[in-house]
C-alpha cells in the first residue's frame, strides 16, 4: 500500500487476456501509470495496449462498488446484509419446491482472471448439487478439452507448441498476434514468431482472414470456414499414404494408430480439396513438410473450434503432431508443468480412470453432459420448457451469456421469466440487468492473484503471484467470501453463518479425499491463511515443485513465490510422456470410438454445395471480450465494430465501403458498417466478437455509445458440435444487403 501523495510501485499480473503479462503499477493518491514489468520472468517486460486500461477498469464510475436490489422493475443500492436477506428469502424456497436442478449456474470468461473465483466458483456448483451448469466454455474451447481428455485422460491435459524451439508453426483457426495465445499463454507472440523465423524457421497461417497474424508469417492460405476438419483428414492420410508416419520414442505409448488409418482412407486429398478449398496437392506438401520438419507443431484454436466439426478437428490437430513425431518434445507441441493444482500432476502418474462424458442428458435437447455441464445454448430452452427439472432460478459469476450465447434475445426474453436471478458481476450489463440482485465483484487491484489456469497453457513454466494494492473498502467482503455466504445460503445455514467454518468444512472434506491419513497435518499447516490463499499455498507445498510440507525444504511454497516480485522461473517445457497420461491403457489414444464414428458426418458432408456468403467472428486487441467495451482508453479512437467484406464480394452484392449493411439468417438480422478489403476470403465476411451494447437497462456509458452489431444474435442456438456440444458461431450461411449509402459523415475508421 501507499502513504498519500507517495509514490510506490507495485507489480501485478494483467487480467485482461491469456497473456497474464507482467506489470508494473505507480502509485500515488491513485494509478499514476501503467507499463510492462522488465523483471517478470514470464512476460519479461512485454505489454500490449488492453494493460494500461487496467486504471480505467479500477476507477470506472460504471463499476459496481454496492450490490443492487431490484424494486418495481428498477434496481436500488443496498447493503451487502439487505441483498443476502433477499436471496435467502427467495432462492430457498425454489430449491424446496422444485429440486436442485431448477436453478441454473452459469459461469463466464472473466473467472480465470480471478483467483477467488477461479477456486470458489466450482464450490458454489458442488454445493449447489444442480445438474444445471453452464459455462463459456462451450461457446469456445470444448471441444479441445474433449479430445484432451479423450487422447490424453485428463480434460485439462492440452498441449502447447513449444515455440522458443521450433522451426515449423502451422496455425490454423488462430490469431495470437491479438490474442497472445488461446488456450496457449505465450505473451509477445510478435517477438516469438520474428525470433523463430530469425533461426531459419517459418510460419504459415491457415484461416478465412488474412490476420494480423497472417501478416507476419511467411505463408498464408485461404481455407472455407469449417473446411478445417477436410484438410487436416488429407494431411492424416497423406502421412499414412506416403509413408510418413513417424512415432519415434512415442512409438510405445500410442494405442489405435492402425483404427485411425482404417478410418482415413476415404479422405484422401483429391476427395477433401473442394470442401477446404485447398488444392490437393497443397494439402499434401504441408503434410510433407511437417513431417520433415526437425522441430514442428501444428496449433489450432478458436476457429477450429467453434464450428459444427470443433472435436473432430481438435483431435487431428493432435494427431498430426503425433504421427509426425512432434509430440512431446522439444520445439514441438508439450504439455506445461504448472505449479500448483494441475489434475495431471496428481495422483498416480502414466495411468488412470480417464474420461466421462454424456453421464446424463440436458431436458429438452438430449445434450450430452462434458466437464460437468451443458451447452450454454441449451439454457433458454431449460428456463422456457415446463416440466420436471424446468429451471426457475439463475445464479450467474462473471457471465454475459446474453450477449455471447446464439440468439441471445431468446435467453435475454428467458431471464425475464424466472423467478428468482442472482448475479454476481461488476457492470449492470446485458445480462446482469435481468437480475434481482447484483452482488458486486471487486476491482482486481482489490485481489490477490495467481493465474491458476494459465499456468498449465504456458509456453514457459513458471510461478508468479500478486498482492492486493489497493485495500477493499471495510464493508465489502472479497469475492471467496461472498460465494461462500452463497453456499452458507444453499446449505440451509443462512445468509448469517459462519463463513470461515463452511471454509474449514469445506477444505476438510477435499482433504479427506485427497490426503487420507494425513489430512489433519495439512490442515494444521495451512491454518495461517485463509481463503484461495490458504488453496494455493497447499497446491504449490504439494505440486510438483513444492516442499512436500517440510519433505523438501528447497522447494516451492506462497511464501517463496509471494516474495519473488517477478516470480519464479521453472524453465522450458519438458518431456511428460508417460507420467502425463491418465487413460486407462496408460497409452495415448489416437482412435477414441466417438471420434472415429463421428468421422461419418465429414464423410457425408463430402459433396455439400458451397454457400454464396458466409460469416465468422474475429478477436480484437482492444477489445477481447465484451466487458472491455465500457474502458475509454481501449474504445477511443477508431470504431471496431464493422463487418469485412471482400472486394468481389462487395461489387456483387451492391456494397460500397463505409456503407451500412444489412446481414442476415434464421430470420434474424442485424446492421454493421462496412469495409472492403481483400484480407478477407471470397464468399466470407468477418464481424468482431462481444459488441451489441444497445439493450435497455444495461448501465455501461463508454460502451453504449458506440454498441456495435452482435454477431451471435445471428447464431442459431440449436446448431453444435454434437460431441461437445459447443455452439456453432462460425462458418455459417448469410444474406447481406445494403442499406445505406454512408454511416454517419465523418467518423472515422
Amino acid at each position: 500500500m501507499n502513504s498519500e501523495g507517495k509514490e510506490t510501485i507495485h507489480h501485478r499480473i494483467c487480467p485482461f487476456c491469456e497473456a497474464c503479462c507482467g506489470l508494473e503499477i505507480a502509485v500515488a493518491s491513485g494509478i499514476k501509470r501503467i507499463r510492462g514489468h522488465a523483471a517478470d520472468v514470464f512476460s519479461r517486460g512485454y505489454l500490449c495496449p488492453k494493460g494500461v486500461a487496467l486504471k480505467d477498469l479500477h476507477e470506472d464510475p460504471d463499476r459496481l462498488r454496492k450490490p443492487l436490489i431490484k424494486r418495481d422493475g428498477r434496481f436500488v443500492e443496498a447493503t451487502w446484509d439487505e441483498a443476502f436477506a433477499e436471496i435467502e428469502r427467495r432462492l430457498p424456497p425454489i430449491i424446496a419446491e422444485h429440486g436442485a436442478d431448477s436453478v441454473a449456474l452459469t459461469l463466464g470468461n472473466p473467472i480465470v482472471h480471478k483467483l477467488a473465483l477461479m477456486l470458489y466458483a466450482p464450490r458454489l456448483g458442488r454445493a449447489l448439487r444442480s445438474r444445471s451448469v453452464f459455462s463459456a466454455s462451450t461457446l469456445d474451447q470444448m471441444p479441445k478439452h474433449l479430445s484432451c481428455g479423450l487422447m490424453f485422460g485428463d480434460f485439462l491435459s492440452i498441449p502447447v507448441p513449444d515455440i522458443e524451439r521450433t522451426d515449423f508453426l502451422l496455425m490454423l483457426g488462430a490469431n495470437p498476434m491479438v490474442s497472445n495465445g488461446s488456450l496457449w499463454t505465450v505473451p509477445n507472440f510478435r517477438d516469438k514468431a520474428k525470433a523463430l523465423r530469425a533461426r531459419g524457421g517459418r510460419l504459415l497461417v491457415v484461416d478465412p482472414r488474412r490476420t494480423e497474424t497472417a501478416d507476419v508469417a511467411d505463408e498464408h492460405i485461404f481455407i472455407r470456414p469449417g473446411g478445417d476438419v477436410f484438410l487436416l483428414l488429407g494431411m492424416v492420410h497423406t502421412l499414412f499414404a506416403e509413408k510418413l508416419v513417424h512415432l519415434g520414442r512415442l512409438a510405445v505409448h500410442v494405442a489405435g494408430i492402425e483404427v485411425l488409418e482404417r478410418a482415413v482412407a476415404g479422405f484422401a486429398p483429391e476427395k477433401v480439396s473442394a470442401r477446404c478449398g485447398i488444392a490437393a496437392e497443397k494439402v499434401r506438401t504441408l503434410a510433407g513438410t511437417l513431417a520433415k520438419a526437425k522441430h514442428a507443431a501444428v496449433y489450432g484454436r478458436v476457429g477450429t473450434c467453434t464450428q459444427e466439426y470443433g472435436t473432430l478437428c481438435s483431435w487431428l490437430v493432435d494427431v498430426l503432431n503425433v504421427l509426425t513425431g512432434h509430440f512431446d518434445e522439444p520445439g514441438g507441441a508439450m504439455f506445461p508443468k504448472a505449479a500448483a493444482l494441475q489434475s495431471n500432476s496428481m495422483g498416480n502418474a502414466g495411468t488412470g480412470k480417464g474420461i466421462i462424458t454424456g453421464r446424463r442428458k440436458s431436458r429438452v435437447s438430449g445434450a450430452p453432459e462434458v466437464l460437468g455441464e451443458f451447452p450454454m445454448s441449451c439454457l433458454a430452452e431449460e428456463i422456457q420448457t415446463a416440466g420436471e427439472g424446468q429451471v426457475k432460478a439463475l445464479i450467474t459469476v462473471a457471465s454475459n451469456a446474453a450477449l455471447s450465447s446464439p440468439n441471445g434475445q431468446r435467453l435475454a426474453t428467458a431471464m425475464d421469466q424466472l423467478e428468482f436471478m442472482v448475479s454476481m458481476d461488476i457492470y449492470v450489463n446485458e445480462t446482469s440487468r435481468h437480475a434481482d440482485v447484483i452482488l458486486p465483484g471487486t476491482s482486481p487491484l482489490e485481489d490477490s492473484h495467481y493465474d491458476v489456469a494459465f499456468s498449465q497453457l504456458s509456453y514457459r513454466n513458471h510461478a508468479r503471484y500478486s498482492r492486493p494494492i489497493f485495500p477493499r473498502p471495510e464493508d465489502r467482503p472479497e469475492e471467496w467470501e461472498v460465494l461462500l455466504r452463497l453456499i452458507g445460503i444453499i446449505q440451509g445455514k443462512g445468509a448469517a453463518a459462519d463463513i470461515n467454518q463452511i471454509d474449514d468444512e469445506l477444505l476438510m472434506e477435499d482433504l479427506r479425499r485427497t490426503a487420507g491419513p494425513f489430512a489433519d497435518q495439512i490442515f494444521k499447516a495451512s491454518s495461517h491463511r485463509r481463503g484461495p490463499d490458504r488453496l494455493l499455498d497447499l497446491g504449490l507445498r504439494a505440486g510438483p515443485y513444492g516442499d512436500q510440507f517440510g519433505m523438501k525444504p528447497d522447494g516451492l511454497n506462497l511464501d517463496k513465490v509471494e516474495s519473488a516480485e517477478g516470480g519464479i522461473d521453472l524453465g522450458a517445457l519438458e518431456p511428460r510422456v508417460p507420467e502425463v497420461l491418465r487413460t486407462p491403457s496408460g497409452k495415448i489414444e489416437l482412435g477414441p470410438a466417438m471420434l472415429i464414428d463421428d468421422l461419418k458426418r465429414p464423410a457425408a458432408d463430402l459433396g455439400r454445395s458451397i454457400p454464396e456468403l458466409v460469416i465468422v467472428g474475429r478477436r480484437q486487441l482492444h477489445g477481447n471480450n465484451s466487458w472491455m467495451h465500457n474502458l475509454p482508453v481501449l474504445a477511443k479512437g477508431v470504431v471496431r465494430c464493422f463487418v469485412l467484406v471482400n472486394p468481389k464480394d462487395a461489387a456483387r452484392l451492391g456494397l460500397e465501403d463505409g456503407c451500412k449493411a444489412r446481414i442476415a439468417h434464421g430470420g434474424r438480422s442485424i446492421e454493421a458498417e462496412v469495409e472492403i478489403t481483400d484480407e478477407m476470403m471470397p464468399g466470407v465476411i468477418s464481424l468482431p466478437h462481444g459488441w451489441g451494447h444497445d439493450q435497455p437497462g444495461a448501465q455501461l456509458e463508454v460502451a453504449a455509445a458506440n454498441p456495435g452489431a452482435n454477431l451471435n444474435a445471428l447464431m442459431d442456438e440449436n446448431r453444435r458440435d454434437p460431441l461437445s456440444g459447443n455452439a456453432v458461431l462460425s462458418g455459417v450461411e448469410v444474406v447481406m444487403t445494403p442499406v445505406a449509402t454512408r454511416v454517419l459523415a465523418g467518423q472515422a475508421r
